[in-house]
């Protein structure tokens, strides 16, 4: 694997983005400093958003990106490496998105996360790794990643050019069960399609699926990875495990 002959490489930052809903039972935190790849350091999406916001998981300002990221080592020529322990890449990709709105090109999500590394018996780490601070400047902002309430609505005042997608799991995208977090209504947004995002992943191995495999799930429900697409879902993290499948299917040709 790629990795494995890297870790101990300089300009390869490794990031544990686990993330849970609080009804999964799980603790990203705890389960970090329980075992982790050797030498990741633990980005937690839960710090690193707009804390102006009620809203969970806003994109933060630029300077607060950098101060976050400066604060973990990383620096603009860094090699980004994000993963996971979800067999879904439910956050992973999340940190891969938010690094490319901030124009950090050079950032990857690991495939099979931690669930396929751990499955094969390399070495893990407890305990937090802290890496020296860096310097990151503030960086731009690719607003081409991004789509805003206004926007969205636009989109479903006008249907067609660009399909909306929803990636929360099924029940809920029906409105058949209450949404996580107190206060959100059921259903989902008018016009918008359903691919929940475990179906990009392959539910043994925990790896993305092919080009052509996205492709198909993507087709089944009347979808163009050719053509604009605007991801939807909760807070903008599982969304982003479309971003990831649209990216691959893409460079694929």
């Amino acid at each position: 694997m790629w990795l494995s002959s890297r870790l101990q490489t300089a300009g390869v930052a490794l990031l544990d983005c686990s993330w849970y809903l609080p009804a999964s039972g799980r603790d990203a935190g705890a389960e970090y400093l329980s075992a982790h790849i050797p030498g990741a350091v633990r980005f937690d999406i839960d710090a690193v958003r707009d804390h102006r916001s009620e809203l969970p998981h806003m994109l933060p300002g630029a300077a607060e990106f950098a101060t976050a990221v400066e604060l973990l080592g990383i620096q603009p020529a860094d090699q980004v490496i994000c993963y996971d322990g979800s067999g879904v890449n439910l956050s992973a990709a999340r940190v891969w998105w938010m690094f490319r709105v901030f124009g950090h090109r050079n950032v990857a999500v690991l495939d099979g996360g931690f669930r396929s590394w751990s499955s094969a018996t390399r070495p893990v780490q407890r305990g937090a790794v802290k890496r020296q601070p860096s310097w990151y400047g503030v960086p731009g902002v690719d607003t081409s990643l991004i789509r805003d309430r206004a926007a969205v609505e636009a989109i479903v005042a006008h249907p067609g050019a660009v399909q909306l997608v929803d990636c929360r799991p099924a029940a809920r995208f029906r409105g058949e069960v209450d949404e996580p977090r107190e206060g959100v209504r059921r259903g989902h947004i008018p016009g918008s399609a359903n691919v929940p995002y475990p179906d990009f992943t392959d539910s043994k191995t925990g790896l993305l699926r092919s080009s052509d495999e996205l492709r198909a799930v993507l087709g089944a429900q009347g979808l163009d990875p050719a053509r604009p697409i605007v991801a939807l879902c909760g807070s903008g993290t599982s969304a982003c495990t479309l971003a990831l499948a649209v990216e691959v299917i893409r460079a694929s040709g």
